[in-house]
């Protein structure tokens, strides 16, 4: 299991390819997505059944792809 970002922006929610291994990881990822975007009215963290793929970086605020 992983989690994914969504952001809800025009009326729908949307999402990305990148899964994380926690929640938090998940909403802080959406949290920093939101912050560049003028048109996102929410964001929040869903389960996923892709494998993980990314970390987010809580320091540098930033998403790191994992190496396969």
């Amino acid at each position: 299991m992983s989690w994914m970002s969504e952001i809800f922006a025009e009326g729908e929610w949307v999402g990305n390819g990148l899964r994380f291994a926690t929640e938090r990881e998940a909403l802080n990822s959406g949290c920093e997505l939101a912050s560049r975007w003028w048109v996102v009215e929410d964001y929040r963290a869903t389960p996923s059944t892709d494998p993980v793929n990314y970390r987010f970086d809580a320091e540098t605020w930033k998403n790191i792809r994992l190496d396969k």
